[in-house]
């Protein structure tokens, strides 16, 4: 594939589309290349990035909304929140961890990819806060669906589609989300527990509790001296409040510490980045979601690495980037009526297995038409999500 492409504008990325559509040549999508291990490899001469279409272009604190161009990078939005006190509700994930590089995800792609770390559990994923989109399709025509207020009536709701579709529908080029102000204190309930069962009670019952957990994950080797497998509870809100809550709900628990703000804070950011599963740089990554009752069972089908997220029920992987491993887990999911997805392998596993589970045929025909109406040319990121798709 030749070098990814950068233009400046909407109209440069439209442009493009066009100039691909009379060439016949399909588009590998990307912003700033940070999660271009994720799923299979996308099967295209030409490459074209939203790089060049950085800059917040609507900031409201008081409204609760942001707008930026689908290049600005996820720590540029982050730092001017934070100068209101505001944040991104569904705590993306910094990428770099896992797929390496230097350069970080941008909004483009972490909507693209509806990629959410710990919060989701409690305040939903990327895609139930974009508020609206612009975006060019397969046609090179600019649209907008969705708008810049939190209450809008928006027709199609082409802004939960295109979030999650990895880049196989539409390119973004501007999205408007709804942020909230960030809490001014956090601190997490700490439980070593005897095995991940047992950790998965005790984060239902905390997630069950009335002190409003926002997040709760377990680490089966333990994080910063507490030994495993160790489940963890968060509690964000005001000082005071976080306070006595910590004390109630640790108090439910035999044996439970309470980690301080600062520790915690590096704790969340850990498992939100994946630094808490420990994998080697080698190991392949699964990513599966089932119900949390599942999440022991589906850690203990690989003979690797697991961090349980979301109450036990989103399971991360590491083990050796095997064909063997990835049926394994392929089985396990069927049996658990779980799905997954093959989040970083090389290549070469990448390309010759299901990255993803297979969709049931009534809904594979409505992606098809859904496909041929937004790109009936096949452009973009073909073989992205599946084998000639």
């Amino acid at each position: 594939m030749s070098a990814a492409l950068a233009p400046p504008d909407e109209a440069g990325i439209a442009a493009a589309v066009l100039a691909a559509a009379a060439a016949g040549e399909a588009l590998a999508i990307e912003g700033n290349g940070s999660k271009a291990g994720l799923l299979r490899p996308v099967q295209a001469a030409r490459g074209i990035s939203t790089r060049g279409l950085t800059g917040i272009t609507l900031y409201k604190p008081a409204e609760l909304v942001l707008s930026a161009r689908a290049g600005t990078p996820i720590p540029e939005i982050e730092a001017a929140l934070a100068e209101h006190g505001q944040h991104l509700i569904a705590e993306p994930p910094d990428t770099r961890a896992v797929f390496g590089g230097d350069r970080p995800a941008t909004l483009g792609g972490i909507v693209a990819t509806n990629l959410s770390g710990p919060r989701r559990i409690s305040w939903g994923s990327m895609r139930d806060h974009v508020l609206g989109v612009r975006f060019v399709n397969g046609q090179g025509e600019i649209l907008r669906s969705g708008g810049r207020v939190l209450k809008n009536v928006t027709g199609l709701d082409l802004c939960k589609l295109l979030s999650g579709s990895h880049g196989t529908l539409g390119i973004l080029t501007e999205i408007t989300l709804k942020v909230l102000p960030a809490p001014e204190a956090s601190a997490t309930v700490a439980v070593p527990v005897a095995d991940l069962a047992e950790g998965v009670r005790v984060l239902s019952a905390g997630l069950g509790s009335p002190f409003g957990v926002s997040a709760a994950a377990l680490l089966p080797d333990g994080h910063g001296g507490l030994a495993g497998p160790l489940a963890v509870l968060r509690i964000e809100d005001f000082a005071g409040s976080v306070a006595y809550r910590c004390e109630k709900l640790a108090a439910q628990f035999p044996g439970a510490v309470i980690v301080a703000q600062a520790p915690s804070q590096a704790l969340w950011r850990a498992v939100r980045d994946l630094d808490a599963l420990g994998a080697a740089r080698a190991d392949a990554i699964w990513r599966l979601s089932a119900r949390p009752t599942e999440g022991p069972r589906l850690a203990a089908c690989l003979p690797g690495r697991a961090l349980l997220d979301w109450g036990g029920g989103l399971v991360w992987l590491a083990a050796d980037p095997t064909e063997a491993n990835h049926r394994a887990v392929m089985a396990a999911a069927a049996a658990s009526a779980a799905s997954f997805t093959l989040f970083r392998a090389p290549d070469a596993l990448r390309a010759a297995v299901p990255v993803i589970n297979a969709e049931p045929a009534p809904l594979a025909a409505i992606a098809a038409r859904v496909k041929a109406a937004m790109d009936p040319g096949l452009l973009f990121n073909p073989g992205r999500m599946r084998s000639g798709a």
